[in-house]
Order: structure tokens, then sequence, then C-alpha cells
């Protein structure tokens, strides 16, 4: 069945919403404000379920592309081209599930809140249009265009230190996304066609892959992030309101894996084999050094912040296994790690609303006033963990599995890595929820309200289901990773075969 206009739709829906919202009168007043958070909400809302009508014509069980569209667009054969395989489908209905809960976590901004609901909308389409682009120029637009809107987001709305940390996000994530361009570039110069469908049949000489393969290295390693470019993430969340957390951390940050999967494996294969070495040593001391340092950190958002950067290197040590389970493990714990960081950055969220204070130490005791948040923050952190029958198990468990069959030292030092997360994780929760109510702004603090509620629930409800029925997602992009897998092993042979 041709999908020839929902994939544009959902490109085009938020910004319908952001049009609504510019016609709102100007000023701040109470009714501006209100209409402004309704209209966003709608309009995420729709995109959402138009996803889920995505979702029911794409079929799992063909490995290529579907619901394509493709217009020309400019000259010289670079293409409006959208399209969803097993890989980007499930990282669409990730990104439309979110952002209606992230304009919830919005619902007390009152600065600014026209601008505000845009920049989401905006972010959304872009976000959105990562995932679904099939031309190399298109994806580039998409994947750069979303720093726009996230870094007004943290440099205008965010805490403290925001210009600072908006300013250091955006030089760190472009810098590394201009040697992709070059690339890009190089790859059109090179074939004629910055078609992706087509550059992915396309084989690359060996020696030209490997500076191809760095130069989107470059890029999607900043934007993961890998160590040791890593630095701008904890100062992005820690300055970011609420809603911008959760989306960094679920979304954003799943677009490096993201660019792994579809260009550096199926475009560089013998380049991608030849620095599996190097992506592993960078994911070990990822995963082992950054959850020592979220150990000694006495902010929440910082704490969390450097265990997405130890999740990443279990992400990225999957993804080079260049094994069904290791890419599938890959694919499922960035799927659970957006659900379960999101949900941890909205408890924060909810803590922060009351309190005014992320440090670790002005809280104690909250399970006495507050036996909702103690309950749903419980389930988020262990999922964080790793506990079976959560979804985090699922995808570290296969990313251990996948890296193991690849080589069993990587695998044997990542492990350690999940004793730390229980460390640093339990540590957490310890000192905020148990113990002796001594502050006195916390002898009266409220539970969670019916809003928070609605944002929690939804996520905590995936997150079990997903933690003891993972086919869902496993079975939506089996077909397409086995495909890219028997590509890149054909890719490596013939190289060997002709001895290059």
């Amino acid at each position: 069945m041709s999908g020839s206009w929902i994939l544009s739709s959902l490109l085009i829906l938020p910004l319908i919403g952001c049009v609504c919202i510019l016609a709102l009168p100007t000023g701040n007043s109470e009714a501006t404000r209100r209409n402004a958070r309704w209209i966003a909400l709608f309009a995420t809302l729709i995109t959402f379920v138009l996803s889920l009508a995505a979702w029911g014509r794409f079929d799992p069980a063909q490995p290529g592309f579907q619901l394509i569209e493709e217009h020309a667009w400019f000259s010289h054969g670079i293409l409006y081209k959208l399209g969803v395989d097993g890989i980007s489908m499930p990282f669409v209905l990730l990104t439309t599930f979110l952002m209606p809960i992230a304009i919830a976590a919005s619902w007390g901004i009152e600065i600014r809140v026209k601008e505000y609901m845009i920049a989401f909308l905006a972010l959304e389409t872009l976000m959105i249009g990562v995932f679904v682009a099939l031309d190399l120029v298109l994806f580039y637009l998409f994947f750069e265009g979303g720093l726009i809107p996230m870094f007004l987001i943290i440099g205008v709305w965010g805490h403290g230190n925001r210009v600072y940390a908006a300013f250091k996000f955006f030089l760190y994530t472009f810098a590394g996304s201009v040697l992709m361009l070059l690339a890009i570039m190089a790859m059109y110069w090179s074939t004629g066609t910055t078609d992706i469908t087509v550059l992915l049949k396309t084989a690359f000489d060996p020696k030209i892959q490997t500076w191809l393969w760095l130069a989107f290295f470059a890029s999607f390693a900043v934007k993961m992030p890998m160590w040791p470019v890593h630095t701008w993430l904890p100062d992005a969340h820690v300055e970011a309101p609420t809603a911008g957390s959760v989306i960094l951390a679920a979304v954003l940050l799943k677009m490096g894996g993201y660019g792994f999967i579809r260009f550096s494996l199926p475009m560089f294969p013998d380049a991608s084999l030849y620095f599996t070495p190097l992506v592993y040593a960078l994911s070990v001391i990822a995963i082992i050094y950054t959850s020592l340092v979220a150990l000694a950190q006495d902010n929440m958002k910082k704490l969390i912040a450097y265990s997405s950067v130890a999740h990443m290197g279990f992400v990225t040590m999957g993804i080079f296994a260049l094994n069904a389970q290791g890419v599938q493990g890959a694919v499922y714990l960035m799927i659970s790690h957006g659900l379960v960081s999101g949900a941890l950055f909205l408890c924060v969220g909810v803590l922060y609303d009351r309190m005014h204070s992320l440090e670790i130490a002005s809280y104690g005791g909250l399970v006495q006033r507050m036996p909702l948040y103690a309950v749903a923050f419980m389930l988020f952190t262990m999922a964080n963990v790793g506990l079976p029958g959560t979804s985090g198990f699922v995808g570290e468990f296969l990313t251990l599995i996948g890296a193991f069959q690849s080589n069993t030292w990587v695998a044997f030092f990542a492990t350690t890595g999940v004793i730390l997360s229980a460390a640093y994780a339990l540590f957490l929760y310890r000192r905020v929820v148990f113990g002796v109510i001594e502050k006195a702004g916390l002898k009266t603090i409220l539970d969670l309200n019916p809003r928070e509620i609605a944002m929690l629930l939804p996520l905590g409800l995936l997150v079990l289901y997903y933690g003891v029925h993972p086919q869902p997602i496993l079975d939506a992009s089996s077909a397409s990773i086995d495909a890219l897998l028997r590509g890149v092993a054909q890719a490596v042979s013939a190289t060997r075969t002709a001895g290059l």
C-alpha cells in the first residue's frame, strides 16, 4: 500500500500547530498562554495518532523501505524523499509518543509560552524528519535543524548558567556535523546522487570508506554522546527545562545511534570492521568511567545525564558487535532508554517544580509525604539499572550477548557497568526517598497531581509491558537488521576476495 501522504503529514502537522499558535494575540495574557498550551498538546496528540496509522500500514516482515514518497526538490538529483523501515519506525513512534508528555510537563511555563510551544512543535518536525529522510541532504538539514529549537529551549527557558550550556551544546554538536557535511559532498561527487536507497547499494573504495566513516563518526559520536566528547550533555541537562531534558535524553541522543546503524554500517562496512576495536574501547571507557563519575554527583540531573552516557556506551558496543543480537539489543536499548530516561527527568522535574532545587542533599524522607511518587521513581530507577521484568533489562542483556559473541573481554568489562549503575541509581533513590524529613519545606510537600500521574503512568506501563513482552519491538526491526547485516557481511567478504 502506498504511503504517498502519511509521512509528509507527520512533518506538517506540528508546523500547522505552530501557525495556529502564531495566530494567537501577542502578549503574555492568561488566555494566550492557555490557548498556546492546548493547541500544542492537540497538535502533538494528533501527530501521535497519525504515527499509529503509519504503523498500521507498515509491514515489519519486509526489510526494505516502505511508505515511500518522492518528489524532485532542487537541481542535481537532490530529492525530497521520505520512507521508513524496521529500524526507523520505532524511533518515529517514540518521538510522537513522548512529545505530548513533554508538552504536558511544560504546563507550568509562564514566560513566552507562545514561543516555547512553537519551539517544541518545530523540534518535533525536525526530529521526525531525521528518522524518515531518505536523501542525505534532507537528512542533514533535519539533523542540524534540530539544534536550533533545542538551543533556544535551553538558552531562553533554562535555569542558572543556561546561556553557557546552550552555546556548549550547539558548538559541540555543530562542529562534529561540519565534517559529516564534507563527507556528504564527497559521496555526491563520487556517485552523482544523495539518494540514501542508492548509496546503501554503492560499494565505496575501502580507502575512501575510512575517511567517510571518520567524518560521519565525528558527528554521531558527539550526538550520542560518546566519551570523550560527552561533556556538553551534563551541562545541557542541568540547565534545560524539564521537557527539554526529556526530549534531549529520549530522542536527540538516539540520532547518533540511528546514524551509525543507518549509514556507518551499511555504507562503510570495511571501515566499520576496521574501527570496531576503537569503538569498543570508547564504549567500555564510557560505561565504566561515566558510571564512576555518576557515583560522585550531588546533582540529580547530572547523575542521570552521566548514566545516559553509560547506557549509550552499551548501544555503541551492541551496534559494532556486528551481529543480530548486538544490533537488535542496541535498537531495543535506545527505545527503552528513551522511555526510562524521559521518565526519570520527569520525576526530577516534579521535585524541582515544588522545591526549586536539583541538589540530592535538599531531599530525604519523601516516601512519608509522596508515596505515589516513591513508587513511580522506584520503577524507573529499577528499569535504569536493568532489573529483569523491565524494558531496561532486555536491551542491556542483548547488547552484552552480542558483544560476548564478538569479544568476551569487552563484554566482561561492560558488565561491570551494570554493577556500577545499580550503585549510583540506588544511592540516588535512597538519599531522596528514604530517611527522615529534616528540611522544613519537605514537611508540607504534595504528592503527584493528576497531570503528573497522566504523564508518568503511560511510561510506567510501557516499561513494564516491554520488560515482559519485548517481541513487538524486536519483531519490528528484525527483518531490516538481518538484511543490513547480510549486506555488511557480503561487502566485507567481497573486499577480502578482491584482496583490497
